[in-house]
């Protein structure tokens, strides 16, 4: 739910969108520029492998035919996303084997003590802004382009783009966390409310986001993950707007999973939120404070994981049968701030986490996350018990927990990355 908490103005979301010039011929992709490991871009000759290329372009083109599916309606986001209405039984989910053919399940029993509504949402989304939406029996999907997957590389990469970085040694992994994680028990769920920024991203290859962790299994290979948040990632959406993002994974990051709708597995139910899509408002510096309320719990009734936003928007679901460990229910929960630092410079990035703040600044100044609960065997939601705080680098990015009557469990986090004691 957008949550406003003051009354200063605020500051809309820059318009930025990156402009990558992607070939329509084979000749321009051929001498397209090239980012250099280190992430600065460069220009390098490059050896015609004509057979190669062809051949890279057809994965490509595959891959976008089964990803975007028919449109009944299509709506122009003024962020330049291309929103396809798609019927519902025709959503990517249904290609996997064990959907084909079926109905999106019906919907779950709502935790107890859960006090959201069924009413209309608010414009929580840039392309609702104009009054456009998705007919009744249709999905928003936002279109996959031919930019978005060569930005990455490969369609491998474009849809998973993520590597194994849940350990709490993280060293040497590029990615860090700022986190408040519960263990040792037994979770059907989690919610809170997460304050929405557009924190800096220094290069296409590093990304920021505030999300809700739900793992199940060890930190090998066999981890089970679902994941829901918003982040900022040039490398996958080719901008640095917000975005609300989803992502799972049943073998750490490896072969299995993906984020949004990038792959089947996720059912989506709602004609009302497009996943992978900017949200609008976010919050500004000293000025108005907004949130997005997300929740994740698993139904009592056929196992499946649903994902509810804003005021019980009921967005879809992770059927039962995508994972091993969560078939049966999470080990841990985990709320909190992640970033990725290549040192493409040779020090750390200055990438920021949240609003780009530490978190003794506070309310209004820096990103937090509020009434932190837990969902029990009994599909009750309760506040969280044995908290354990974690930032793998606190000079850099920090946090700091606290507890009251109207936020419950709450923390601020984040930090600006780069400073005088994170070199």
């Amino acid at each position: 739910m957008a949550y406003s908490v003051s009354h200063n103005s605020f500051s809309t979301i820059p318009l930025f969108v990156g402009f990558l010039v992607v070939a329509s011929s084979l000749a321009h992709v051929l001498s397209s520029p090239l980012m250099s490991d280190s992430g600065n871009r460069q220009m390098k000759n490059r050896t015609f492998k004509p057979a190669k290329d062809i051949q890279k372009l057809r994965r490509i083109n595959a891959y976008l035919k089964k990803i975007n599916k028919p449109a009944m309606k299509t709506i122009q986001s003024p962020d330049g996303d291309i929103i396809d209405c798609v019927l519902s039984h025709l959503q990517p989910a249904f290609d996997h084997p064990e959907l084909r053919g079926q109905k999106p399940s019906d919907p779950p029993a709502r935790p107890k003590r859960h006090n959201s509504t069924d009413a209309n949402p608010e414009n929580l989304q840039l392309w609702t802004g104009s009054g456009e939406s998705c007919p009744e029996g249709t999905v928003p999907i936002r279109r996959t382009t031919e930019k978005d997957v060569l930005r990455a590389s490969s369609v491998r990469r474009y849809r998973r783009t993520r590597r194994r970085h849940i350990r709490r040694d993280s060293t040497g992994s590029g990615h860090e966390h700022a986190v408040v994680f519960v263990n040792g028990d037994q979770y059907y769920g989690a919610k809170a409310s997460l304050n929405v920024w557009a924190p800096r991203v220094t290069n296409e290859y590093e990304f920021s986001l505030s999300q809700i962790w739900i793992i199940s299994g060890s930190f090998g290979n066999d981890l089970n993950t679902i994941e829901a948040g918003w982040q900022v990632s040039p490398e996958l959406y080719g901008d640095i707007y917000p975005r609300f993002f989803t992502y799972w994974t049943t073998d750490a990051y490896r072969a299995t999973g993906c984020y949004n709708l990038l792959c089947s597995g996720f059912v989506q139910t709602t004609n009302k939120i497009a996943i992978g899509a900017a949200i609008s408002p976010i919050s500004s510096y000293n000025g108005r404070q907004f949130d997005i309320d997300i929740m994740v719990w698993k139904d009592p009734k056929h196992g499946h994981w649903w994902l509810e936003f804003g005021s019980g928007l009921l967005v879809g679901y992770w059927p039962a049968f995508l994972f091993s460990h969560l078939r049966s229910h999470a080990n841990m929960i985990q709320f909190g701030g992640e970033i990725v630092n290549t040192r493409s410079s040779g020090f750390h990035t200055s990438t920021q986490m949240g609003s780009g703040h530490f978190a003794e600044e506070g309310f209004g100044k820096a990103a937090y996350f509020r009434n932190l609960q837990t969902v029990d065997w009994d599909n009750n939601l309760l506040p969280l018990t044995n908290l354990h705080l974690l930032a793998d680098h606190s000079d850099c990015y920090d946090i700091r927990q606290g507890r009251n009557n109207v936020w419950g469990n709450y923390f601020y986090y984040g930090g600006p990355g780069r400073n005088v004691r994170c070199p």
